[in-house]
C-alpha cells in the first residue's frame, strides 16, 4: 500500500468516483497566471468543482489564508467556503524544473481533495503534472 492510499484510508476521502477529469481553460490559464507571479515563492489553491456523471468538473480556484516560500506553501483549509462542498484537489507550484510530489504533498493530495496538480519552472501548460489523492500520475481533459 503507498504513502497516498494509506493517508486516503485514513482521512477517509474515497466517497467520491469518477472515471474523466475536465478543467476549464480559464483555470488552467489561471494556474500558469499565479505560479509566474508567485515565482520565487510557491502558490497554492485548493480546486473548486463536482462530481458528476463520473465526471469531475474543474470550474475554478478557491484561494485560503496561505504562508508561502520558495520551499513550500501552508493552506489553511479549515477556512474553506461551506458552499464548497465537492471541491476537486489542490494545485501547487514548484519554483524548480521538478513537478513530482514530495512526501508532504502526497499526505496533502490523500487528505484534501481527488485531484490535484503541480506546475513547475518555466510555468507552461506542459510543466503542468496531474495526480490522483494517491499520488499516480492521472489525465485530464482541457475544455
Amino acid at each position: 500500500m503507498g504513502l497516498g492510499n494509506l493517508f486516503s484510508k485514513i482521512f477517509g476521502n474515497n466517497k467520491y468516483k469518477f472515471n474523466e477529469v475536465h478543467i476549464d481553460s480559464e483555470v488552467i490559464d489561471s494556474i500558469i497566471w499565479y505560479a509566474r507571479s508567485s515565482d520565487p515563492d510557491e502558490f497554492m489553491a485548493i480546486f473548486d468543482g463536482e462530481v458528476k456523471n463520473e465526471i469531475l468538473h474543474i470550474t475554478g480556484l478557491v484561494f485560503l489564508p496561505t504562508q508561502t516560500s520558495g520551499e513550500g506553501a501552508i493552506v489553511n483549509t479549515g477556512m474553506l467556503p461551506v458552499m464548497t462542498t465537492q471541491w476537486g484537489g489542490s494545485v501547487h507550484s514548484h519554483p524548480g524544473p521538478s513537478a513530482l510530489p514530495s512526501d508532504t504533498d502526497l499526505f496533502t493530495f490523500a487528505k484534501t481533495g481527488l485531484f490535484h496538480m503541480i506546475i513547475c519552472q518555466p510555468y507552461n501548460i506542459d510543466d503542468i503534472l496531474a495526480y490522483n489523492r494517491y499520488g499516480e500520475f492521472t489525465d485530464y481533459k482541457i475544455i
